[in-house]
């Protein structure tokens, strides 16, 4: 009984010191990056195998990025496919140059993902 006693008080003043040093540890000042693309636009028609300058505004970015490196993904309607368009580039760019895929032509969007991911306007795909 006693050593239950015992094992149970250092239990306990484990557990307590263990709360005072995960109390005692700052968290970094993280802020989520949301650069908004402005190109492609409302209108603009993209051509399969033609190259384009994906933009995005980087101007005041925050000191902190919790994730700074790019991804550009394409979306059809509310599905975002698995056609990676560029990748592993620094959020920080402010544009990538990508080659239009070969896809069902229609309207799509670009989906820019760095600390979250953020949609283009809707712009079309053609042959």
């Amino acid at each position: 009984m006693q050593f239950t006693t015992t094992l149970t008080s250092l239990f306990f003043v484990f557990a307590v010191a263990l709360m005072s040093v995960v109390q005692a540890v700052p968290l970094l000042q993280r802020d989520v990056y949301v650069p908004p693309i402005t190109y492609p636009h409302e209108g603009t028609v993209w051509k399969v195998g033609d190259h384009h300058n994906v933009t995005w505004d980087n101007t005041n970015p925050p000191k902190q990025i919790t994730n700074p490196v790019g991804r550009i993904l394409l979306r059809k309607g509310d599905l975002t496919t698995s056609t990676v368009l560029a990748s592993n580039f620094s959020i920080l760019l402010g544009r990538i140059e990508v080659e239009v895929p070969e896809v069902t032509p229609g309207d799509y969007t670009l989906v820019l993902f760095g600390d979250s991911g953020n949609f283009s306007p809707v712009f079309k795909i053609t042959n």
